[in-house]
């Protein structure tokens, strides 16, 4: 048997894996709850552990082959992906506070999020949890560097444009201007 594969006994590995994938999805949601964002700590710790233990059902169903339990995994991460497409979708919004005001979508990177959680959670229920880690590691890079560097360089997000474009509609639309 692969190191990927579990026996149903193998109680120090699943539970290994399962930790790992609770601590991977609570680095990426203690990262997106400091930021008041809609998904925190314990959405992004079920979702990540939930895909861990949705991808080792089939790691320890014992098939005919083990070319059928890497065609059931597979279809397992299909399922999985598309399920967490479903949560990111409810957490993407879009407001439209005014008349005049440029639509606002919100929560995309949120959303994303989630999606890499269950992927990492993926990953560390097949017993990659070296690359479940260091994935973890580049996403809350990500998060937190990226945004840091594009305010060093000056990159304005779209985000940032709307809120400007939304000052601009306001000021211009103001009954009490005397131009």
């Amino acid at each position: 048997m692969g190191e990927m594969f579990l026996t149903s006994n193998d109680w120090l590995h699943i539970g290994f894996r399962l930790v790992m994938a609770l601590a991977v999805g609570c680095m990426i949601g203690l990262n997106r709850q400091k930021g008041g964002r809609p998904a925190g700590m314990r959405t992004f710790m079920l979702v990540s552990m939930g895909s861990a233990l949705f991808v080792m059902i089939p790691l320890q169903a014992e098939g005919d082959s083990p070319y059928a339990a890497t065609n059931a995994l597979s279809r397992t991460i299909q399922g999985v992906t598309t399920g967490v497409g479903f949560i990111g979708a409810g957490l993407i919004l879009q407001e439209s506070p005014r008349e005049y005001a440029v639509p606002r979508v919100r929560g995309l990177t949120t959303a994303a999020s989630v999606w890499i959680s269950a992927a990492l959670g993926a990953a560390i229920g097949c017993g990659l949890w070296q690359m479940g880690l260091l994935g973890g590691i580049l996403t809350l890079i990500t998060l937190s560097g990226v945004k840091r560097l594009t305010r060093a360089v000056g990159i304005r997000s779209s985000q940032q444009t709307q809120e400007n474009i939304r000052e601009s509609v306001n000021v211009s639309s103001d009954p009490d201007d005397d131009f």
